[in-house]
């Protein structure tokens, strides 16, 4: 059922939060992939399931980049939050307390542009 789990009328939703909610749904259905071959992946007594499984964990983890690539292209909040904590190094946690959500670089918040001030 293509309305399951809208929380409001779906009528009252316009097509840009339709898509947003196909997204996420994709996204999580993608996600729970990726740990069902992984488990079955790990019990598996046959490494030639195990491979075949592995592959098809590496393939739904690239279907779940895909989509949140789209949801990001296409809502600003996940643009920045996503650009702010992915591919950064050092505590997860301390990001946030470093700073808004454009501040990165460094990973600390920093935009480690060096100093700006002359002489």
């Amino acid at each position: 059922m293509s309305s399951e789990g809208y929380h409001e009328a779906e009528g009252t939703l316009s097509a840009r939060t339709k898509d947003m909610h196909r997204a996420i749904v994709s996204l999580t259905e993608e996600l729970e992939a990726i740990d069902w071959y992984q488990q079955r992946a790990e019990a598996a007594t046959d490494d030639g399931l195990r491979a075949v499984l592995l592959h098809n964990k590496r393939e739904e983890i690239e279907h779940a980049m895909m989509v949140l690539e789209w949801i990001r292209r296409h809502d600003a909040d996940f643009d920045t939050n996503i650009r702010k904590y992915l591919m950064t190094e050092g505590p997860i946690e301390a990001i946030e307390a470093a700073g808004p959500a454009g501040a990165r670089g460094d990973g600390r918040g920093s935009l480690a542009i060096g100093s700006l001030k002359r002489g």
